[in-house]
């Protein structure tokens, strides 16, 4: 998740961009100030998630439902991907603006395009985080022994200062790469000179790459303590009902059983009683031949 642009670009965007909120209006947005679109996306997006996609998909389905750690990490992952792509396209669009309106050599030129197009991307970004990182501690608190949850707390973290130092070195791998032989390369201070665009695109690339390999991890793994559980629950409940099955069957065999004896009890007394009238009707005759 952190290896993303890193570095000041967000900044250099939305200075080369027109931050008024209402136009012709004295008051204009800073530009370090647009990252609280990421953050209220967070909060908004639990908020949303917790009290009314849970509830809603609960009740439609009539159980309690729930996304496991896993496919929160994958999703956020996923909305990653999403949200260096939408940012690549937007720097593609503001760059060409910039260029058509003579601003290639002027570092302070602000473009007549709002700064608000950044928004899109920033809630992706939000959306990615949201998923991702709650995932992630979800995920260590519950498949760790509750011996580490200090470790499993400071895991997160820990991913993240790594995905920075990684960020980072592709950052100046790329930068020194295009740069070399005296040409301009794609990492400048000149944001209408560079090509952070490219860079965006390459990005999505490792994203790309992250998430394959996300996908194998998490194969390797199995199951996790939440899906073994669940699984047990099911085969218990499964057992208790074949149980409950076997002990109704004998029940229904000896009424089955009760009834059958029934018939064949007066089957048997019809029978003699025919047998009876007979030997009598016969006796009859040979009294009547007597006489």
């Amino acid at each position: 998740m952190s290896i993303s642009i890193g570095g000041s670009f967000g900044l250099l965007q939305a200075k080369s961009l027109d931050r008024h909120i209402i136009s012709n209006s004295n008051y204009e947005v800073p530009a370090g100030s647009f990252t609280i679109i990421l953050i209220f996306v967070i909060l908004i997006w639990i908020i949303i998630y917790d009290r009314v996609l849970i509830p809603l998909a609960s009740k439609i389905r009539g159980k309690p439902v729930s996304i496991s750690p896993k496919i929160r990490m994958g999703l956020g992952l996923f909305f990653n991907f999403l949200h260096i792509v939408v940012a690549a396209i937007f720097e593609s669009i503001r760059r060409k603006k910039a260029i058509q309106a003579g601003f290639l050599n002027n570092t302070h030129g602000v473009l007549k395009m709002s700064a608000m197009w950044l928004a899109p991307q920033l809630c992706l970004a939000g959306i990615a985080e949201a998923f991702n990182v709650i995932g992630q501690n979800e995920f260590y608190y519950k498949e760790f022994p509750k011996t580490m949850s200090s470790v499993s707390s400071a895991l997160s973290g820990l991913a993240m200062a790594a995905g920075n130092l990684v960020s980072s070195f592709v950052f100046s791998t790329i930068e020194n790469t295009t740069s070399s032989g005296g040409k301009e390369g794609w990492i400048s201070d000149n944001i209408n000179k560079g090509h952070f665009d490219k860079y965006l695109w390459v990005i999505a690339g490792i994203n790309v790459l992250n998430l394959l390999y996300y996908l194998v991890c998490i194969w390797a793994y199995g199951p996790t303590a939440d899906q073994v559980s669940k699984v047990s629950e099911e085969n218990g409940s499964k057992e208790e009902n074949s149980t409950e099955f076997k002990n109704v069957n004998p029940q229904v065999d000896d009424k089955v059983s009760d009834e059958t004896s029934s018939k064949e009890k007066e089957l048997t007394e019809f029978k003699n009683r025919g047998q009876v009238e007979k030997v009598f009707k016969i006796s009859e005759e040979n009294g009547l031949k007597e006489e």
